[in-house]
């Protein structure tokens, strides 16, 4: 949930990433031993878990690291995270006017971005318009302002952040009213599962660093695929596979023996981060999540890998 949710690694002795078969995080179902009850189970982690635990399980994670989550980040990736956000809006390129739904977004990295972004875009309309003028008068540039103002006002962009964790959400909103983030922003307590929002209304959705920590990765994209608009795109960004074999064993030697290093040293909470480093293993690879995202039905599926394929950026539209 919300922004970078930690990096995605292995034990160091096995290899690089395990790849699960399409269509989903593993669901297996076992009789219970009283009763012909059926459970079914998924992971957490590295544990096998019932499905109903690990929504409430991942929920106090994220509340216990909710306070310190962006400074675990800053020390965790070395402040690359913040690129490989800004990655994601240049891929994103947004314009005014454009309505936005970022899940699991608690924190507001992608939301305030996205804002950033629209609003370098309707300056350089606005600039762009006044070049117009070969040797204005004072009233016509202000008439022109006053016209490039009412312009904007029609075609206000949005951003909605969506997260199921009230935790992550306080953080957000704090940190907007510390940034003078007051307008275009809404905070919507939601489960990406399930989510709170009629059908074809928005742009673009988005989700960083959280799709693995949901139960059902399918039901997230094809609610992701509902609330979108014909035409509208879907982008996340996840720990993915790093493709260079020595790379990755030092990536995976550094993402086990010190993340939940610092994850006790600066948040006092070892366990959170041992999971989120586990949760990244687990998640499927480049390749297979984008069969993934094809089977919800997106069509022009693609990714960029950043950082060796540390993270990776997956792009599709609904036609």
């Amino acid at each position: 949930m919300a922004a970078c949710r930690l990096l995605r690694s292995v034990a160091p002795d096995s290899r690089a990433f395990l790849v699960y078969r399409r269509n989903l995080a593993p669901r297996v179902v076992v009789r219970a031993h009283s009763g012909n009850a059926e459970q079914k189970q998924t992971h957490f982690g590295f544990e096998t878990v019932a499905e109903s635990e690990k929504a409430e399980r991942v929920y106090k994670v994220f509340e216990n690291v909710a306070e310190k989550y962006d400074v675990m980040n800053d020390a965790m990736s070395f402040g690359i995270h913040r690129l490989w956000k800004d990655s994601l809006l240049h891929t994103m390129n947004p314009l005014p006017g454009t309505k936005l739904l970022d899940v699991a977004g608690g924190t507001g990295d992608i939301a305030f971005r996205f804002m950033d972004y629209v609003k370098s875009q309707q300056e350089r309309q606005n600039r762009q318009a006044m070049k117009l003028y070969q040797s204005p008068s004072w009233q016509q540039i202000s008439d022109a302002y006053e016209h490039q103002m009412e312009s904007n006002s029609n075609v206000e962009s949005m951003a909605v952040i969506c997260d199921v964790n009230k935790e992550m959400l306080k953080v957000g909103k704090q940190k907007a009213e510390r940034l003078n983030y007051t307008e275009g922003l809404s905070w919507v307590v939601g489960n990406a599962e399930e989510l709170p929002f009629d059908d074809d209304k928005f742009d673009v959705y988005t989700i960083a660093f959280g799709i693995r920590n949901v139960t059902h990765i399918d039901d997230v994209l094809q609610e992701a695929y509902r609330v979108l608009k014909p035409g509208g795109r879907f982008l996340c960004l996840e720990f993915s596979k790093v493709q260079n074999p020595i790379v990755s064993r030092l990536y995976n030697l550094y993402s086990f023996q010190v993340i939940p290093v610092l994850g006790e040293v600066i948040a006092a909470d070892w366990k959170s981060y041992q999971y989120l480093v586990e949760s990244i293993q687990r998640f499927p690879d480049q390749e297979e999540f984008k069969a993934m995202i094809e089977d919800a039905g997106f069509y022009k599926v693609e990714y960029k890998n950043l950082s060796m394929g540390i993270v990776a950026v997956h792009s599709g539209f609904k036609l």
